[in-house]
């Protein structure tokens, strides 16, 4: 074991001098492995740390919640322009799924509508996303509160104006002023805040809870009635936890083909939309934009071995006649071997570090710049580490055999 430690701390020494004597050589060899080390773990931070977004973001919603509407979340075998005439899902459907499905948590209705604009006295809150929905949603996404409440099912039913606004959209309007309880204007009509959401910070797609307000769908129902091209209306469906979802989606397209009177061989005019699906889906882009990053990644690391591998091949031809006289002194080729080894995943793993360090840097300043945090986990330092010392092991096998069999003699008069 001290063989192996004294060989470490030679290999440090003869590292060390290769970057003090001959600095810009090293340096640019070390190049292709600080770049590969650079994107690979650039790219596995960045995608880590939009998995930790999503998981944020998403933590409030189960992933077998059901997006019941026309439109599916992702690609479908029904065209496009048989979809666009499938009818939108109604309000008495959603009354009726609600009494009729088993194992059913909450069932709520929400319409999807375009932006709007908010105004309390001459302040004015642009780009609002504003979300009509029964009262069972705050069950669904777990809304937690700044000050006030929800509304409840008698106001969601008959459609009171009354509305929940985003942390935002609250500081928005009012400052450090109460906003519960006054009056605020929303399509030329006015409601009462009876509640303000707490802090959540930037939502995954743009929109958040933070830019959001909240107010029954009904009072939006009886000012366009239930046919308005502008409004997407979907019935969101919370199951209960453990049921069997394929059979659980099966009870929720029978009722509602027989609620709408479909026959045994036509096909369904709705989309069971579950919220995994959406999440898989997402899962996907990142497993690819891993996989480019490792593709994009392997090319700079393999220039970075043949970077390491010369810096080994000219030590070894530097180093003939030393090698010569240790050979001479009784030192075996595996104590060669291993000198010139852990040299070289030495520089190998000097080159990672700087491109952990540049990664570092960047993730600070852009975690600074932008409403996002980019975190360097320790297994990202720890695979990038492992990466650069493989680099180095491999690299440097051909030019560590190489000087562990020159001939003592010939060693010694080559380098004289």
């Amino acid at each position: 074991m001290l063989l192996y430690f004294r060989l470490l701390k030679e290999s440090f020494g003869f590292a060390m001098n290769a970057l003090r004597s001959n600095k810009l050589r090293t340096l640019l060899s070390l190049l292709g492995v600080t770049i590969g080390i650079f994107s690979i773990i650039a790219v596995l931070a960045a995608v880590d740390s939009l998995n930790r977004k999503i998981t944020k973001d998403l933590s409030s919603l189960d992933k077998n919640t059901i997006y019941l509407m026309k439109f599916p979340f992702g690609p479908s075998d029904i065209p496009q322009w048989k979809r666009e005439q499938f009818p939108n899902v109604k309000y008495d459907e959603y009354t009726y799924l609600k009494n009729s499905l088993t194992n059913t948590n909450q069932v709520a209705y929400q319409l999807f509508v375009k932006k709007e604009s908010l105004k309390y006295d001459s302040k004015t809150v642009s780009d609002v996303n504003v979300v009509p929905v029964s009262y069972e949603f705050i069950e669904i996404e777990g809304l937690d509160f700044e000050k006030g409440r929800f509304y409840n099912e008698p106001e969601s039913n008959s459609g009171t104006p009354v509305i929940v606004l985003g942390y935002d959209i609250a500081e928005g309007l009012f400052g450090d002023s109460e906003p519960v309880g006054k009056n605020i204007r929303l399509y030329g009509q006015r409601f009462v805040v009876i509640g303000v959401i707490k802090k959540q910070g930037a939502g995954l797609f743009g929109n958040s809870n933070d830019t959001s307000v909240f107010f029954p769908a009904n009072f939006l129902r009886r000012m366009y009635g239930d046919n308005n091209d502008g409004i997407t209306p979907v019935i969101v469906l919370k199951p209960e936890k453990g049921i069997d979802m394929d059979a659980y989606k099966a009870e929720v397209s029978q009722k509602l083909r027989a609620f709408r009177g479909l026959k045994v061989g036509q096909i369904d005019n709705f989309f069971v939309n579950v919220f995994s699906g959406f999440t898989d889906f997402i899962d996907g882009i990142i497993g690819q934009m891993n996989l480019m990053g490792w593709i994009i990644s392997g090319f700079s690391l393999l220039v970075g071995g043949f970077g390491i591998a010369n810096i080994m091949f000219v030590s070894v031809k530097e180093r003939t006649s030393l090698i010569g006289i240790q050979k001479s002194l009784g030192a075996k080729n595996k104590f060669i071997l291993f000198q010139f080894l852990f040299e070289a995943i030495i520089l190998s793993v000097i080159g990672g570090a700087i491109g952990l360090i540049l990664v570092w840097i960047i993730s600070v300043i852009l975690t600074k710049a932008l409403d996002f945090e980019f975190v360097l986990g320790m297994g990202n330092i720890l695979l990038g580490t492992g990466l650069a010392a493989l680099i180095g092991l491999i690299a440097g096998i051909l030019p560590a055999i190489s000087a562990s069999k020159l001939d003592p003699v010939e060693a010694i008069r080559t380098g004289m």
